[in-house]
């Protein structure tokens, strides 16, 4: 049976330069083995490997580092020795190859669309399959057009449904009445005001959330995603306890804020083009979706006394994408368990969680809330 050329590095790594199974090699033999079977590799995986060898300042290199390598499991070590090596990449620039098909160039505009590193880049252009495809943003689309075309067709109106007397009669949006149907606190997001709320909401979930989902996959993008859902309906029965929630803000916004704050902090290393233009129509597209909920929220109420949807699940979100968004953006293949401000944030995030859960149970008795009648 014909070994793959990982296998077969595997095997002279252990047999013929670590016979005492020691569990290292030295960076002279590695270049050494490199330079014999680097043929058989991708040449980006080639690169990456070779600046592994010249950047680590031990003289040696972890077997272990190279197997996570090869199975496009990167480690901390790894990236460590990139970044503090002396030898930059050689070779053109990702940007620079020619003869590329449309599905690699498409790869190749979502890398440098969300990474800022070229090692990172040339990394994920070589690795990525499209199996699975980018299928949770899309999924979730989907089913939030579908459901707004049914209350669309039920309701009789595509513009503002949200003033139809049975807008809140469906077991989607949140409600305080309403609080201990658990659902709702992340269901909410598959009802949204209107046509307007729907289509500024999927244009951004889908330009920012369909790449974000083929670079750090639907695990990932898919914590950040139901964090700020979740901390958006919170933070409304938190600090807006009257007021109803729907639209999938929380969770757009967290995807968002996290990518642009990814881009700020990694400026020079940003290759997308027109960044600073499409950083402001981001913003822009931002704060007219925000600025479209204050509105709705302080406007007189079709039905009163309940009022129209708050406005702070938008908040909820940009607070989880500029704390634990940035932090799952920043660490591209690294695992997220060895990094301790994930942990930090995470715990951060689940003691909010637990406050918000008491606080839904007592202080609305405690306090005396008048709440709305249930719809």
């Amino acid at each position: 049976m014909t070994k793959c050329p990982r296998q077969k590095l595997d095997d002279l790594l252990q047999e013929k330069y670590d016979p005492d199974n020691s569990g290292f090699i030295s960076t002279e033999r590695f270049r050494d083995l490199l330079a014999t079977h680097g043929s058989e590799l991708d040449p980006h995986k080639l690169e990456v490997l070779l600046a592994l060898a010249d950047g680590n300042a031990d003289g040696k290199i972890c077997y272990q580092d190279f197997v996570n390598l090869m199975s496009n499991k990167r480690s901390n070590s790894f990236r460590r020795a990139i970044l503090q090596g002396s030898r930059q990449l050689k070779g053109c620039s990702l940007r620079d190859e020619a003869g590329l098909g449309l599905s690699q160039r498409l790869v190749r505009h979502v890398a440098y669309e969300t990474l800022p590193r070229e090692v990172d880049r040339k990394w994920y252009f070589d690795s990525y399959t499209y199996c699975p495809p980018p299928w949770l943003i899309l999924a979730i689309t989907i089913a939030e057009v579908a459901v707004f075309m049914y209350y669309g067709f039920q309701l009789d109106r595509l513009v503002l449904q949200v003033s139809s007397p049975s807008f809140l009669k469906s077991p989607l949006p949140y409600h305080p009445q309403l609080r201990a149907q658990a659902w709702r606190y992340l269901s909410y997001i598959f009802m949204h005001t209107g046509i307007e709320h729907l289509s500024l909401n999927m244009a951004m979930q889908l330009l920012v959330g369909v790449p974000l989902e083929m670079v750090h996959g639907a695990l990932r993008i898919g914590l950040v995603y139901v964090c700020g859902v979740l901390a958006g309906s919170l933070a409304v029965s938190v600090t807006d306890m009257t007021a109803p929630v729907v639209g999938s803000s929380g969770g757009v916004y967290a995807l968002v804020s996290a990518h642009l704050a990814n881009v700020v902090m990694n400026w020079s290393g940003m290759k997308c083009q027109f960044k600073l233009f499409r950083m402001a129509m981001a913003l822009v597209c931002m704060s007219v979706e925000f600025g479209r909920a204050v509105w709705l929220r302080f406007y007189p109420p079709a039905f009163p006394p309940c009022p129209n949807p708050s406005f702070v699940a938008h908040l909820g979100g940009v607070v989880v994408g500029l704390t634990l968004g940035v932090v799952v953006l920043q660490n591209y293949e690294q695992r997220l368990q060895e990094q301790s401000l994930f942990w930090i944030f995470f715990c951060v995030y689940t003691l909010f969680v637990l406050c918000a859960v008491f606080w839904n149970i007592f202080a609305y008795s405690l306090l005396d809330v008048r709440l709305p009648p249930p719809p």
